[in-house]
């Protein structure tokens, strides 16, 4: 089977909240969102979508992914899509970084793989560790009643975890932490996710002044060091995000003890072929994950729904339905809430299917 053709689409994702606010005063209104289909030769296309949260988060941005598929993808022109380990050094030689670029055709890949096989990609990666999968909800960065009030009504969605943006003035978030643990039950989860926001004095103070709430802390500062130093001042469980970007930054912050967590976005390692040799790194040395993509719609939720269903329970702090966060639908078959949590198609391949009347037509055609 040989790669033929790569269309690559722009749609535009607006959000039932109207806005989306996190740390440094950052803020969204549409997410600008990638779709891609890789054709091939055997009448089989695999689709995949990549949307960056921007570049004041990660060193990624939305029409940067538009911009290196036009750089390497005339150079996958001829390549067997199902050779994925080959496909990925390719594509490595052929731009060097910009993870979150190739990642777009890595799942696309995975999508081939599963239906030339007759295959939900799931089973590819390892098969079904769980049947329904646990979501988390994020909740953006506004004063304290109002995110605690967001989070109550969420409960009522189903929702038993909840991702709380703070990373902004300390005294405020430290009552953002309070007032949303006050809400919750006993058995649910809150983590309070700096975004890098604050600095090695505001996170001391902060896990100091919340070491008596069951909370997680996660990625409270912008460098590996400064989280580190942060983590070995408190007992409360710890989260990486942002730093943990590759393999070999979490075999160092495994060897580091750096977290009892981490976020695995699958963008940002690179696609699914990596992101599955970091969970089965983690798994192997006893460190949990919140699978999860930097943001999308229906078909980012549709990869992370199967990286997640192919994880064991025990090892996924949660994952995240990102379809549900816009007003835009653009693939048939996505996974769909219930009860706070989703799972993943039993259909061959990633088991979506674009909806091209949302997409328009392709801006790249390779």
């Amino acid at each position: 089977m040989k790669i033929t053709h790569i269309n690559v689409y722009q749609v535009d994702l607006p959000l039932h909240e109207g806005r989306y606010s996190w740390s440094n005063d950052n803020a969204v209104d549409v997410f600008d969102s990638t779709v891609v289909a890789v054709e091939t030769d055997a009448g089989i296309t695999g689709y995949a979508e990549c949307c960056p949260l921007g570049p004041a988060y990660l060193p990624a941005y939305a029409a940067g992914v538009r911009a290196g598929l036009k750089e390497i993808g005339p150079k996958l022109i001829g390549a067997d899509p199902t050779h994925l380990g080959v496909l990925n050094r390719r594509m490595d030689e052929a731009l060097r970084g910009h993870a979150y670029v190739k990642a777009a055709i890595d799942v696309a890949c995975w999508d081939i793989l599963g239906k030339a096989s007759n295959l939900p990609v799931y089973v590819l990666l390892g098969g079904a560790q769980q049947q329904d999968i646990k979501l988390y909800r994020a909740i953006s960065q506004e004063a304290p009643e109002e995110m605690a009030r967001k989070i109550a009504g969420y409960r009522g969605q189903g929702y038993t975890k909840f991702q709380l943006k703070v990373g902004g003035d300390a005294n405020t978030d430290i009552a953002r932490i309070r007032a949303c643990r006050e809400v919750l039950a006993p058995t649910d989860i809150l983590i309070a996710d700096s975004n890098t926001g604050w600095t090695i004095h505001e996170a001391a103070r902060v896990v100091n002044a919340v070491r008596d709430v069951d909370v997680y802390i996660e990625q409270p500062c912008y460098t590996y060091e400064e989280c580190l130093a942060t983590r070995r001042r408190t007992p409360l469980p710890f989260v990486l995000d942002e730093n943990i970007d590759g393999i070999g930054i979490l075999q160092r912050a495994i060897a580091d003890g750096a977290m009892d967590a981490i976020n695995l976005k699958i963008s940002k390692v690179g696609g699914l072929t990596k992101a599955r040799e970091m969970r089965d790194l983690c798994i192997a040395n006893g460190v949990a994950m919140t699978i999860e993509d930097t943001w999308g719609g229906d078909i980012v939720t549709a990869a992370i729904a199967h990286l997640a269903r192919s994880t064991p329970e025990d090892f996924l702090l949660s994952a995240t339905d990102f379809n549900s966060y816009v007003t835009k639908s653009i693939a048939k078959g996505a996974p769909k809430r219930v009860d706070g949590k989703m799972t993943a198609a039993d259909r061959p391949g990633l088991g979506v299917e674009p909806i091209f009347e949302a997409l328009g037509k392709p801006v790249i055609a390779i």
